[in-house]
């Protein structure tokens, strides 16, 4: 995918089904028939230039890596004659239409929005007000109470203290080329990995993407499949491949 194309669009997209439509108008390609292989390179390709300009990666473009990840992976299992198998783009072919009903939908609202927003006009009403009813009587008591409130309602406003985010910021980010050596001596010592586990393991967020990003790099360079196995994924070392070398 063209690099500057990409930096143009990096921050116009919804979510990951927003990216999707996007790549599949891009490559003028039907969404009930989706080139998984060419569309993965290039989702995979548009995360990277995420990274590279200091963008958060949110865990529902990672999720959606991973699920890509599985539908290619199911795709290159063999067919046999007496199978019926189940096309595994299914599932996504039926979200990208859902949301692409609703997003059309909605610039139809928008358009209407903008259309009688200034012609369907509430006029103004005159509110008559019975001075005599309001009482002005307060004592001292009662105003300290009342700016008392007032001063607690505006103490709660203020932005937290610096201690507030300790844990949160500061932490230095996980370098991905390292979880990428890790996963890959793993899977050489144990063949298989248990891909929740590795999940769940991660110290911080930061680690966490670190090695779903690992993953996404092994599975591309072909180092590693993922199969589900009984409701898990499992990642398991390729034949003949010699980990993350």
């Amino acid at each position: 995918m063209d690099r500057e194309q990409i930096t143009f669009h990096l921050d116009v997209f919804d979510g990951p089904l927003d990216l999707l439509l996007h790549l599949l108008s891009q490559n003028k390609v039907d969404i009930k028939d989706i080139p998984i292989a060419l569309i993965l390179d290039q989702y995979l390709e548009y995360i990277r230039m995420m990274r590279e300009f200091d963008m958060e990666v949110a865990s529902e473009f990672i999720t959606m890596a991973a699920q890509l990840m599985y539908i290619k992976s199911k795709m290159l299992l063999p067919v046999y004659e007496d199978e019926q198998p189940e096309d595994p783009r299914t599932e996504l072919v039926e979200a990208l239409l859902e949301y692409q009903r609703i997003k059309e939908a909605s610039s139809v609202l928008d358009r209407m929005s903008d259309i009688g927003k200034d012609i369907f006009v509430k006029p103004q009403e005159i509110l008559e007000r019975d001075t005599s009813k309001i009482d002005y009587s307060y004592s001292a008591d009662d105003l300290i109470k009342i700016f008392n409130n007032i001063f607690e309602r505006s103490a709660r406003r203020l932005p937290p203290p610096i201690t507030a985010f300790s844990g949160i910021v500061g932490r230095e980010s996980v370098p991905v080329e390292l979880k990428i050596k890790q996963i890959g001596n793993m899977l050489i010592r144990d063949r298989q990995l248990d891909f929740d586990a590795l999940v769940l393991a991660s110290q911080n967020r930061s680690e966490m993407i670190a090695v779903f990003l690992a993953v996404l790099e092994l599975s591309k360079a072909h180092q590693l499949t993922i199969e589900e196995l009984g409701g898990k994924y499992m990642l398991k070392l390729s034949e003949g491949s010699n980990g993350a070398d």
